[in-house]
């Protein structure tokens, strides 16, 4: 009996092993090639568009995979106060008819529930940056649905430890 309780642990630690979360697969992209002074993670294999408003510089960062879609805005700093700016972002998520709630707020950003419907939920995340007289707002894209863990494997990708 012994025996097969052995067998049955190391199944489980090789299946854990292989199901792991898709960090293992996640590289550092630096973005200042795109005017964005800063790395983020991101899978191995991603096309990144980058293109400049009047006001601001966007750069778009999609994955293979559908879960992948991150979009940078990089603006003129209107304050140094990161908070403020995220609270800012934070109201106008929440001035959507379908926002729904707030999974997680965090000092710099947070990850949020869109509910088109009781069956038909979407998350999202915004992460703050300001660095020198730029602010840099990070967001999922904004084509498409999100799964919770997409949202916060994105979310986790943009902050620099």
């Amino acid at each position: 009996m012994r025996f097969y309780y052995l067998i049955f642990t190391a199944l489980m630690v090789l299946f854990a092993c292989q199901n792991s979360d898709s960090k293992g697969n996640m590289k550092a992209l630096d973005l200042l090639q795109y005017g964005i002074p800063m790395t983020i993670m991101t899978p191995d294999s991603v096309a990144v568009q980058s293109g400049n408003l009047s006001f601001s510089k966007d750069v778009t960062i999609k994955g293979e995979d559908p879960g992948f879609d991150i979009q940078i805005f990089a603006y003129d700093a209107s304050t140094t106060d990161a908070d403020a700016v995220k609270n800012e972002q934070l109201e106008q998520v929440k001035a959507n008819p379908y926002f729904s709630k707030v999974l997680q707020n965090d000092p710099n950003g947070f990850v949020y529930e869109i509910a088109l419907d009781s069956t038909n939920l979407s998350y999202g995340f915004k992460y703050v940056r300001v660095q020198g007289d730029k602010e840099y707002i990070f967001q999922n894209g904004m084509v498409g649905s999100f799964s919770l863990e997409d949202a916060q494997a994105m979310y986790e990708a943009v902050q620099q430890k």
